[in-house]
């Protein structure tokens, strides 16, 4: 199967022409005030789409399977914090990483901060997303939930998307050297941000990677790159910690968590080798996005024309 045709970024109707040619059952399909959303099974996968773009992918045999490889990056924050307590998820789509969380890790107390009401509620109906005394639900724009919160979190997941006239896109405020520095001061000592882009390194996007890479930089001693091999994604790590990590400390701590049981994640040791600590090429020439320029659209528009 050709991979690309679920990247999260791209047309849904491609994405059907991959499913080995399935009739497909549209079982939702609504207008919220942010998005046109329909929920669609296919050749035993079940997708949710915000107008066109596929924003989850799961299986209906397993729940825990035929989820997009991105959301894997998101355990790694664990690397950083083997006694992680409280995450924050901006952004719920179909709960994978809730779903997850949920299943793997259940000590953690998990928040989501969701803005549209209408997202949440196929989420549960449709996705098998749960509110527990472990893991709530706030109808709120992340970041005025991170900046009213009183609580502190040990790693803040990002995954918040809009759709513009270029994809998907997310929300210029979520990309901002200050909207970070709140984040910052809402994370414990050993504190992660990790952040979904859909971009790649090199080519497409790759300007808007370079941006959040330097965004992220002004705020954080370090942030290092985890590129999806099987869709274009670029997960982003930044740490709270000055203390820099290499390929070979990522595979030392690595091990030591699936040797501890802390992590049971079956690809976890396949995706610590798309560990990258080097800044994507375009960091030099990219601008630092603030609250006064954000040129999220541009950024996106120079990449599609570099395709």
């Amino acid at each position: 199967m050709n991979h690309t045709c679920f990247a999260r970024a791209a047309s849904f109707s491609a994405a059907l022409g991959c499913a080995f040619g399935l009739r497909a059952a549209v079982l939702f399909d609504t207008f919220s005030a942010y998005h046109h959303i329909q929920v669609v099974d296919q050749g035993g996968l079940r997708a949710l789409r915000f107008n066109g773009s596929m924003e989850t992918r799961m299986s209906l045999a397993n729940p825990l399977q035929g989820h997009f490889e991105y959301t894997e990056y998101f355990h790694m924050p664990w690397l950083w914090n083997r006694d992680m307590n409280r995450v924050l998820m901006v952004g719920l789509g179909g709960g994978s990483a809730q779903r997850a969380y949920q299943h793997y890790y259940t000590n953690v107390t998990v928040d989501t901060a969701e803005l549209d009401p209408v997202v949440a509620t196929v989420a549960k109906n449709y996705f098998g997303v749960t509110e527990t005394p472990k893991h709530k639900i706030h109808i709120n724009d992340g970041r005025v939930f991170l900046r009213r919160t009183t609580n502190t979190y040990d790693a803040i997941i990002m995954d918040a998307y809009t759709t513009t006239r270029y994809g998907s896109s997310i929300p210029p405020h979520l990309t901002t050297k200050e909207f970070f520095a709140i984040a910052r001061d809402r994370l414990t000592t050993n504190g992660v941000v990790a952040y979904n882009l859909i971009g790649q390194t090199q080519g497409w996007r790759a300007d808007f990677v370079g941006a959040l890479y330097r965004t992220l930089k002004e705020v954080f001693p370090q942030v290092y790159l985890f590129p999806a091999g099987e869709s274009r994604n670029v997960v982003l790590i930044a740490t709270k910690s000055a203390e820099p990590f290499d390929a070979m400390r990522v595979q030392r701590e690595g091990a030591a968590l699936l040797r501890t049981g802390k992590i049971k994640l079956p690809t976890f040791a396949a995706r610590l080798r798309s560990f990258v600590n080097a800044p994507p090429a375009t960091a030099d020439r990219s601008p630092v996005l603030t609250d006064d320029r954000a040129p999220v659209e541009g950024l996106l528009h120079s990449g599609e024309r570099s395709r």
